[in-house]
């Protein structure tokens, strides 16, 4: 009995912070282009966050796509981005894209009669670039 304690004791504060760890969760997928040279992975805090076009002379490296759950503070989603476009030697993200769309179907029904309904959801794009000299 006294190990079903002390387990209970170990796992009930892990179980609870995987709980609201798991409260909003970010799905990060990213492409490199085809045909652009590989760069040495960057700092993520040097990595800017753009909204607009930026008038600095750059390479497109790649795109990342965010599909958050659920609603996760703004910081958060910039930290992914951030990290994301640092792997690929990026010194920012540009978003080019946020919006709601279809990112799946629930299909219901019998084999001869079925319907699907769509499941919406956010995705956020941004391109990945490099300043050039």
């Amino acid at each position: 009995m006294k190990s079903f304690s002390w387990l209970t004791r170990m796992l009930l504060p892990m179980i609870v912070l995987f709980l609201l760890a798991g409260c909003s969760m970010v799905t990060v997928q990213s492409q490199r282009y085809l045909g652009v040279p590989t760069y040495a992975a960057t700092d993520p805090s040097t990595v800017e966050i753009l909204r607009t076009v930026p008038t600095r002379p750059n390479v497109r490296l790649g795109e990342i796509s965010l599909e958050p759950q659920d609603h996760p503070p703004v910081s958060e989603l910039d930290e992914k981005l951030r990290v994301a476009a640092a792997k690929m030697g990026a010194n920012a993200a540009v978003i080019v894209a946020n919006k709601t769309e279809i990112v799946g179907a629930w299909v219901t029904g019998p084999w001869f009669a079925r319907e699907a309904d769509p499941i919406y959801g956010r995705v956020i794009i941004a391109v990945a670039i490099r300043y050039t000299p």
